[in-house]
């Protein structure tokens, strides 16, 4: 029971009347249960710059807390800057991540407040859904240096792996109408990544990459992952998104994990 109140408590504090991809009061959350990408997969994306690591800059956009951006600072890039729209998420991030090379800044996909040709590697990590194509991609395009790389990548948990996890995503998706998860990198904009840069002049044909790992969630951890997501807040409003987290408590009351595979889905693209 003690889970159980703890979610219920914690959705008090955020704001009734959310918009999709708004995370103010969900940052704390966020950071501290989120889990990370997969290695291989990071390191493949930077194998794509064809260049060594050190003498490139590189920018998180849409960072969040700077989960990503912390692994692609440990890649050992020559200057690594997190851009976040978000004020809570980015305060959030700067406060983790002080004390090390990591640079913060307010902006946005469309507006990143980058200088021209100033990075060598623009990512997005679980946040390219909420941009304009067209703007975003034009604003990467102007920021990278030539032969620069976008990579947009996205970790959506493979459900199948555990038939709890279908059990709950279920349970979401009845309360919800059906209705599909607008940051799910199984299901829209991830899914026509190849189709959107289709005869785009900006950059070339995306290069796809996955990789896999498993993360062991404790019950409290778990219903953190769950407090950190907005869409399913959105869709589900403020009482149906508690009643909804009840659901999962009492689902997982005396588990001592719930197991979690993740795929990293990347898709790299060049600056022509």
């Amino acid at each position: 029971m003690g889970g159980h109140f703890m979610a219920v408590a914690a959705l008090r504090t955020v704001p009734e009347n959310r918009a999709a991809g708004d995370f103010t009061g969900l940052a704390g959350d966020y950071e501290k249960y989120r889990p990370g990408y997969s290695s291989d997969a990071v390191r493949a994306i930077i194998s794509q710059l064809g260049r060594p690591v050190g003498g490139c800059d590189a920018a998180d956009v849409g960072a969040g807390t700077g989960i990503f951006t912390r692994l692609l600072a440990q890649q050992g890039f020559r200057k690594t800057v997190a851009v976040e729209p978000n004020d809570d998420m980015r305060s959030e991030g700067a406060t983790a991540t002080k004390g090390s090379p990591i640079e913060w800044r307010a902006g946005q996909g469309e507006k990143t407040g980058l200088a021209d040709r100033s990075v060598d590697l623009v990512t997005m990590a679980s946040s390219f859904h909420w941009v304009d194509f067209d703007l975003g991609i034009a604003e990467f395009h102007r920021v990278l240096r030539p032969s620069g790389c976008f990579a947009a990548l996205w970790n959506p948990r493979l459900l199948e792996a555990n038939p709890l996890l279908v059990e709950i995503e279920a349970k979401a998706r009845t309360m919800a109408g059906d209705a599909t998860r607008a940051s799910s990198g199984l299901s829209g904009r991830a899914e026509q990544m190849n189709r959107l840069f289709e005869g785009c002049k900006l950059f070339g044909t995306p290069i796809y990459i996955e990789g896999r790992h498993t993360v062991k969630f404790a019950p409290d951890a778990y219903l953190g992952v769950w407090r950190s997501v907005n869409d399913w807040r959105v869709k589900l409003g403020s009482e149906g998104f508690a009643k909804f987290m009840d659901f999962v408590s009492e689902r997982i009351e005396g588990l001592e994990a719930i197991e979690t595979t993740y795929l990293t889905r990347a898709w790299v693209v060049r600056k022509a």
